[in-house]
């Protein structure tokens, strides 16, 4: 039997060793440009004309011929998506889900909706990897994924909220104050998916120390980490350090943002997602 994992690109993930992986790329448009998503992405162009222009920018999810594109023949699939709170990437996905079922009765898919993004979502497609890897059974790494969800979150740290707030995802009176003096925004992926702001901090240090507090306060004590950064490697890595001075064997990975979460979370910002200690 053929197992495959199937993400759209808000994992920040465009390939995967070891495992069948396809990355199902989302599509961010700028004064009349589509930028697609996928390897041949030039991300620093698109960061400029978004950051230049005065126009409203928008992203499309993929439709489900992608999807079903990207499911190729596999018997056993695993398929995630950013949150629906954000976008229709995971209605599009249930709909390819049930057409390749017509054509393929036999075949097994478990939709995942993260209601999250990228790094958090990486977390999970590695949870999946290693259950394939172990050789378990379609039904036991299904379970094994649900119960991991449960403890696995997404903080982040934004400088501008105006995508967010032009796609309608968060007020326009809240993105502006981010930027304003240098002030950051730390917010968390509550649990419907929906971006949640938590805290206003002005500076490198005191942004650090609010998304490692926070870490706390969710319980980490020292599992996986993974930090997405779009071209903010200076506080990826003081996040890293901060993590490790306390949890010196912690796993953090750190990773630039691709297309569409370099879209939401702007010049600047940093994504986290992390495990919480698990009984």
């Amino acid at each position: 039997m053929k197992y495959k994992i199937v993400s759209d690109s808000s994992s920040d993930l465009l390939s995967l060793s070891e495992v069948d992986f396809s990355s199902v790329p989302l599509k961010i448009m700028c004064d009349g440009v589509e930028y697609v998503d996928d390897k041949g992405l030039d991300l620093e162009r698109m960061i400029a004309a978004l950051k230049g222009t005065r126009s409203r920018t928008s992203t499309s999810c993929p439709n489900p011929n992608d999807w079903l594109n990207a499911f190729g023949d596999a018997d056993y699939i695993f398929a995630i998506t950013i949150t629906s709170a954000l976008s229709g990437s995971y209605n599009s996905l249930r709909q390819a889900t049930e057409e390749y079922k017509r054509h393929h009765p036999d075949a097994k898919i478990f939709t995942i909706d993260s209601l999250s993004t990228g790094p958090e979502m990486l977390l999970i497609i590695e949870k999946i990897k290693s259950g394939i890897l172990a050789g378990n059974s379609f039904e036991e790494i299904c379970k094994t994924v649900d119960s991991y969800r449960a403890n696995t979150h997404l903080l982040f740290s934004l400088q501008s909220l105006n995508n967010l707030a032009n796609n309608g995802r968060v007020s326009h009176a809240a993105a502006k104050i981010a930027g304003i003096l240098g002030i950051r925004i730390v917010g968390i992926a509550d649990e419907e998916g929906k971006l949640k702001l938590l805290d206003k901090c002005r500076g490198e240090k005191r942004t650090v120390a609010a998304i490692f507090d926070e870490m706390k306060k969710h319980n980490y004590r020292g599992g996986k980490v993974r930090i997405s950064h779009c071209f903010n490697p200076d506080t990826a890595n003081a996040l890293t350090t901060t993590i490790r001075e306390e949890y010196a064997d912690s796993d953090v990975q750190i990773r630039n943002c691709t297309g569409l979460c370099s879209y939401y979370a702007e010049y600047g910002g940093i994504l986290v997602g992390f495990e919480t200690q698990t009984n």
